[in-house]
């Protein structure tokens, strides 16, 4: 079985998924202009697009010329306020309004798509990120039919994506007010990470994150369910899921990790974090707990990482937690693991392991 499926592609390209569509209000999501129609209606298709991609776990956005009180006002008004997270209302450019978004969820650029019926301002958001797919308003009511907003799969993390980013909005608004260390904080969430092999109902949540996450990606391979479900019953592999909730309720499936072993050599062929756990430290702990598995094992643990322009902060993890490059293949490297001192999993969340 090959476990080098496809590498990632720097740019946008066409086929990319979506994560977030990002909308112009005036003429995009409703008809008029607000500041001088007042009373604005939504344009026909716009709501079951909204609910439909929102249940596919893409996410919305906006970033519309406005006053933010009324334009918020009106999305309220209209019953879809719910749907749009990190609104950037306001009279600045919209490119800089798309980063925010971006920054906001801490997604790539060219995760993002927007949408803007003003021939303008979709050529200055091209312009300035051409990395974003910029979108006439006039094909709003068709986008759920785009194969880049359509994933394979639909899991049941992705159906709540919209609600588990709420709360790490709420997480993020704790974290501004708390006057203190970082480890202090992190102590207050009660964070409960269980790092489980992966069963046949992990699979489809497991390819989604392959396909969906690239910076906190060591390799950027990707796999199908059934290339998952024959590395789970290999006896040559281990694949592990992770899972994390805090006193703010669950994060969902954040992680995936497959090693492919002999007598000797234990080769981690890919280690991914959802985005949303950036700050949380949770990638050194499943390396501790790799680390842990293969010392007592007796034997070399080894890691594969393959630079993707955004995925760094894998490196520097690895670097961090003993990992030195030992060799090169093209632009795969090789590290190798000091397992001479492991340290023990931090005390500011409860780990449950296997």
């Amino acid at each position: 079985m090959s476990s080098e499926v496809e590498r990632p592609r720097s740019g946008a390209p066409a086929g990319k998924m979506i994560k977030c569509v990002v909308w112009d209000l005036d003429h995009t999501v409703w008809d008029g202009v607000l500041l001088e129609d007042g009373e604005v209606r939504l344009r026909p298709g716009i709501a079951d697009v909204l609910r439909v991609l929102d249940e596919r776990g893409i996410l919305h956005s906006v970033a519309s010329r406005n006053d933010p009180d009324a334009a918020l006002a009106a999305l309220r008004r209209l019953g879809v306020a719910e749907y749009f997270l990190h609104p950037q209302i306001g009279w600045g450019a919209k490119s800089t309004s798309v980063r925010a978004v971006a920054d906001a969820l801490n997604i790539g650029l060219d995760s993002l798509a927007f949408v803007d019926d003003d021939d303008f301002e979709r050529a200055e958001v091209g312009h300035a990120l051409p990395e974003v797919r910029c979108i006439d308003a006039a094909e709003a009511a068709t986008l759920a039919e785009r194969p880049e907003l359509t994933p394979a799969v639909v899991t049941a993390d992705a159906r709540q994506r919209r609600d588990l980013y709420r709360a790490d909005l709420v997480r993020q608004q704790v974290e501004s007010r708390f006057d203190g260390p970082t480890e202090e904080f992190l102590a207050t969430l009660r964070m409960h990470l269980t790092i489980a092999e992966a069963g046949p109902d992990d699979l489809l949540r497991a390819e989604e994150l392959t396909v969906r996450t690239h910076q906190l990606n060591t390799t950027g391979y990707t796999y199908s369910m059934a290339q998952l479900d024959a590395f789970r019953t290999s006896p040559r592999h281990r694949l592990y899921v992770a899972r994390l909730s805090d006193r703010y309720g669950p994060y969902g499936t954040i992680g995936l990790t497959l090693i492919e072993q002999d007598s000797r050599v234990w080769t981690i062929k890919l280690l991914l974090m959802s985005c949303r756990v950036m700050s949380r430290g949770v990638g050194g702990v499943v390396i501790t707990f790799l680390r842990r598995l293969a010392r007592d094992a007796g034997v070399r643990l080894v890691a594969e990482f393959v630079p993707n322009g955004r995925n760094r902060m894998m490196h520097v993890t690895y670097r961090m937690n003993r990992f030195r490059e030992i060799g090169r293949d093209g632009d795969r490297v090789r590290l190798e693991c000091d397992l001479t001192d492991v340290p023990p999993l931090p005390g500011h969340l409860r780990v449950e392991t296997p």
